[in-house]
């Protein structure tokens, strides 16, 4: 694997772990296995390190997602399926939430690089459930049923609520 590759491939793991302000570089260069020249030759900085992340994330996160719901075609079905994705994904990643929610909280709020990528990640999602539904005033309700599910999930460390608002969306789409 070359440099750039294994330090991003470290990045996921740590970012995802750790969070972003407890995961140095000097951290990330040693496990990677890397200089630090040639960590500098591809991120000028952790922030750019971090929009590398979340890009990449973001990438692996909405691949998982159409593929676990591929196999659904009726948009109610595909909504309840896309909320099943949570409960699988908790259970892959110890309910550790939402990459990109958990950096947001520990970045000032004037770092407008790092904000950009999380909001064009949240953009993606709530339009990921437009496309599937056809009334927008749903669709958005359901995007904000599935962040908070995400939120609750990861503080009670439970599916419970994730279970209940499938619930919710039976009566809440025909």
């Amino acid at each position: 694997m070359l440099p750039k590759e294994r330090i991003l491939e470290k990045t996921f793991t740590l970012f995802h772990k750790q969070g972003y302000n407890a995961t140095g570089i000097n951290q990330i260069i040693e496990e990677a296995k890397v200089a630090k020249a040639s960590f500098y030759q591809h991120f000028k900085s952790k922030e750019d390190l971090c929009v590398a992340f979340l890009n990449e994330r973001h990438d692996f996160w909405f691949n998982a997602l159409e593929k676990f719901t591929s196999k659904t075609k009726d948009p109610k079905s595909k909504v309840l399926a896309s909320f099943d994705f949570l409960i699988f994904m908790n259970q892959n990643e110890n309910f550790r939430g939402c990459s990109f929610l958990n950096i947001l909280s520990e970045i000032p709020s004037n770092n407008v690089k790092i904000l950009a990528v999380i909001q064009s990640h949240k953009t993606d999602l709530r339009n990921y459930f437009k496309n599937i539904l056809s009334n927008d005033v749903i669709a958005d309700h359901v995007y904000l049923l599935f962040e908070s599910c995400i939120i609750e999930s990861q503080l009670f460390k439970s599916n419970e609520l994730i279970e209940q608002t499938k619930k919710i969306i039976q009566t809440l789409i025909s």
